[in-house]
């Protein structure tokens, strides 16, 4: 028994990778080498930010920009920014399912090598242990970004 068209299911929702770059990438050990041989354990602030834009093409670039800080009580320890991007396809999504995709599935396949690129600036940076960082919960920050951007358009006064 062969599928009719009217029993067909529609494709599968597809993401495919077609590139992945560094867009922009800076590292800073300002006080080496005496950094190195700092014993405290550094306090480190972390940025993440998630971007997506649409192309002509109907392809779309995604960018995910990490920012590490690590510093102790006699100062600054080592910088790092980066801008990793990928170009992606999406096939078959749902309308209401293409940004989730973009700034949650996108950046959640990115991290893995933008987590390296980091770890390995570090450990070039004269830093041993390397620095990693830590699984990202993507989901949950693109809800809290929604969040964000939902109570800055609410009127004054509205909760």
């Amino acid at each position: 028994m062969s599928d009719t068209p009217e029993t067909q299911s529609p494709p599968p929702p597809a993401m495919t990778v077609l590139a992945q770059f560094i867009r922009d990438f800076s590292f800073e050990n300002p006080r080496a080498p005496n950094s190195l041989r700092v014993e405290a354990r550094p306090e480190v602030d972390l940025g993440v930010e998630m971007s997506a834009k649409g192309r002509s093409d109907g392809l779309f670039e995604v960018d995910l920009k990490l920012s590490v800080k690590a510093a102790t009580p006699e100062g600054p320890m080592f910088a790092v920014e980066l801008v990793y991007g990928g170009l992606f396809q999406l096939g078959n999504i749902p309308e209401d399912l293409v940004e989730p995709t973009l700034l949650v599935e996108c950046p959640r396949y990115l991290f893995p090598f933008a987590r390296r690129i980091v770890a390995d600036a570090s450990s070039d940076g004269g830093f041993s242990p390397p620095f990693f960082i830590d699984p990202i919960d993507f989901g949950t920050l693109y809800m809290q970004q929604k969040a964000n951007v939902l109570s800055q358009q609410q009127p004054a006064g509205q909760a």
